[in-house]
């Protein structure tokens, strides 16, 4: 690219960009595209990325399990970093492929888009139209082996980054000499097929801290196991001395799986409901002349769909496309949703369950306590991105629809009396839902008109701050009024405003919505953020960027911020959600040295930290003020101790509440904090505890 200098105002010379031609593009070719915008690929370079490579090669195994050509899976995780899977499909196509003259297996592992998922003749369901999953993980691994079982002789071939090639020994520290070409060593029955896959995740992509999770591998083995009845998969943990190996079968389908998913008490049994429907689509084929020509090809969709109502309150839809799970919906979820909300509505009507003059029931009064499990199976789905979260083709929804509605229909004008009894009691339950909402609602206005007439102000003992930027405020909820005091004299009055609260908090998990609204704690909480609560919770409406859970380093200041996260969970969770609910983390120690330079002194926030900053004293021939000054609570510390180490922006250290893994936090909420006592005691019981850590 040509440049010219001229000067500037300043009398300096400055660049001017004179030419943008062709030769200043750079053109991406094959995997090196993968490489260098890995996120676009999987996501991200963390531990979700290496989830979502480990996803990509077992749901490739998974296909064939679902074309009828594979019984076992097995995923091993070695102790040398690597991981493998092994299928006993029919292995991956060793006969070159026409159009490039490679070998199907150095087609499927470096070629972009390239796949048997693609024109409908090799798989009638599979995890994706986008073809690039087996080429990515080759790509982003340092080292990658296939061995494929097939005609009698067992097939091989390594690559390294995404370059096929022979390494001299075992491990990605082998010497590599780049070769194309599938090499045969050895012999097999001819009645053996499979695909092994073993790579190592490349270190110059992936952060160092990423590593795979056993937890959410079983996880995902268990959920294929029911959506693939009479698949076997084995998971094999060779990362440490206590290997573990865990295997998941599940015969009952979907049905089982429904059960399983279900948090609470039943209302009658599993309604299994499925059926197909056709539809059209405009697909690009590749001609005979390489020119991709736009072609209308008749699809068929089947629909397999498990739900069960409890006597909870939360909605737990589970929805899959073939085995890929799609987290955040699509059009087969909506469709789903919109037919059940109508049919339900048409039921109500129908056997008088609701009054002429009451409102119809809307979605979520509906899906109250309702657990459901929707799949569709489908050639060549059309995702939102290659992290396939979304479904995007359209047929679904109306496809799903139909189906939800016309076997939902006959479900509740059914004249088996076990159906009938159900589907009475699942109607009594969702118009109760819609009378219970509305009356909420009702007392919701009544209340906020009444509040509105007696005052409008903010409770007094908010202390606010001048600015009303969101961006820039932050809230500080301080434990004791003791330290109320301190901490105002510590802040920046600019943008930081505080809100102290008396002792412990209502327990929200065990108490009802009324009951929270009451506690003048809980209370005064919900109004300064001045977002609302619950369903009607409104993050664009909060006052403050970050609220910051400031509680004293004991026991009891552990046990306020927990009742604390409980409440922000329950009702204000799109707070932790977004990152912006931190706990605040003030000193444990304040270490005086005596001589050496003035007013020498340091903080320390754990016990292992102050013997080093001791043992480093030691070393340097220093003496401190006996006895170490240990912080009991906030009050102890001086506005200027306590502004420098935990309320100042530019010193402090603030610990992010975040919710990874939201089914996760709410179990350990329920454990900790619900009303099951015996569940909570055996917890306790058997917890590992360091006695020492005990401020008691």
């Amino acid at each position: 690219m040509a440049t010219k200098s001229a000067k500037t105002d300043d009398g300096t010379s400055a660049a001017i960009i004179s030419s943008y031609t062709a030769k200043d593009l750079s053109v991406l070719e094959g995997l090196d595209a993968v490489r260098k915008r890995p996120g676009m690929y999987i996501g991200t370079t963390d531990s979700r990325g290496l989830m979502h490579c480990l996803w990509e090669i077992i749901d490739n195994a998974v296909d064939e399990a679902l074309a009828g050509h594979c019984q076992k899976i097995e995923i091993n995780l070695e102790a040398d970093g690597s991981v493998e899977v092994h299928d006993d499909g029919r292995g991956i196509p060793v006969d070159k492929e026409p159009k490039t003259g490679l070998t199907g297996v150095e087609v499927v592992m470096t070629k972009l888009h390239a796949g048997g998922k693609f024109g409908g003749g090799s798989y009638a369901a599979s995890g994706g139209l986008h073809g690039v999953g087996a080429s990515v993980v080759n790509a982003l691994a340092s080292r990658l082996d296939v061995e494929v079982d097939r005609d009698g002789k067992i097939y091989w071939m390594s690559f390294k980054r995404g370059h096929a090639g022979i390494f001299e020994g075992e491990g990605i520290n082998a010497s590599f000499t780049e070769k194309s070409g599938l090499r045969v060593i050895g012999k097999v029955s001819a009645k053996v097929t499979g695909t092994r896959i073993k790579w190592w995740f490349d270190k110059q992509i992936f952060l160092k801290e990423a590593e795979l999770a056993i937890e959410d591998i079983y996880a995902r083995a268990r959920q294929t196991s029911y959506l693939v009845p009479g698949l076997t998969l084995i998971v094999n943990d060779s990362r440490t001395k206590a290997k573990t190996t865990e295997t998941f079968f599940h015969k009952g389908g979907i049905s089982e799986f429904c059960t399983f998913l279900r948090p609470d008490d039943p209302v009658g049994e599993v309604i299994r409901i499925s059926g197909t429907g056709a539809y059209t689509e405009n697909v690009p084929v590749l001609d005979e002349k390489g020119h991709m020509t736009p072609t209308e090809v008749e699809r068929e969709m089947g629909v397999d769909i498990a739900m069960q109502w409890g006597n909870g309150y939360d909605a737990t839809v589970a929805s899959f496309v073939n085995i890929i799970s799609t987290p955040k919906g699509g059009t087969h979820v909506a469709g789903f949703e919109k037919a059940i909300t109508k049919v339900v509505n048409d039921a109500l009507r129908a056997t008088k369950t609701l009054k002429n003059n009451e409102a119809d029931v809307i979605k979520d009064d509906v899906q109250e306590g309702l657990t459901a499990v929707v799949t569709v199976r489908m050639s060549e789905p059309q995702f939102e991105g290659q992290t396939k979260e979304v479904l995007g083709t359209a047929a679904a929804s109306k496809i799903v629809g139909q189906v939800v509605a016309d076997e939902m229909k006959a479900f509740f004008n059914t004249t088996k009396r076990i159906d009938k009894a159900t589907g009475r009691l699942i109607l009594e339950k969702i118009a109760n839902a819609s009378r219970t909402r509305i009356s909420a609602r009702a007392h919701k206005d009544l209340q906020r008109r009444k509040n509105a007439l007696e005052s409008s102000s903010l409770p007094t003992k908010l202390s606010d701050c001048r600015s009303d930027d969101p961006t820039r405020t932050e809230l500080f909820i301080v434990e004791g009024d003791s330290a109320l005091g301190t901490t105002k004299a510590a802040r920046n009055s600019e943008f930081q405003a505080i809100l102290p609260i008396r002792g412990k908090i209502l327990n929200v998990q065990k108490a009802s919505l009324s009951q929270m609204l009451e506690n003048n704690e809980c209370a005064s909480i919900i109004q300064v953020i001045g977002a609302g609560s619950g369903k009607s919770f409104d993050i664009n409406d909060a006052r403050y960027g970050r609220v910051i859970l400031m509680s004293d380093a004991d026991v009891d200041g552990a046990h306020i911020r927990c009742l604390l996260l409980t409440l922000f969970n329950s009702y204000m969770r799109p707070l932790v959600e977004a990152g912006r609910v931190f706990a605040a983390i003030p000193p444990l120690h304040r270490i005086d040295v005596i001589g050496g330079k003035k007013g020498e002194l340091h903080y320390t926030y754990t016990d292992d930290e102050m013997k080093k900053v001791i043992a480093q004293l030691k070393k340097d021939g220093k003496r401190w003020k006996e006895p170490i000054q240990r912080y009991k609570g906030l009050g102890e510390m001086d506005a200027d101790q306590l502004r420098e180490t935990t309320m100042d922006p530019n010193h402090r250290t603030l610990r992010r509440i975040t919710m990874k893994d939201v089914t996760k936090a709410e179990a350990m909420f329920e454990l900790l904090m619900g009303n099951e006592v015996a569940p909570r005691k055996d917890f306790i019981s058997n917890a590992d505890i360091d006695r020492e850590r005990i401020d008691a």
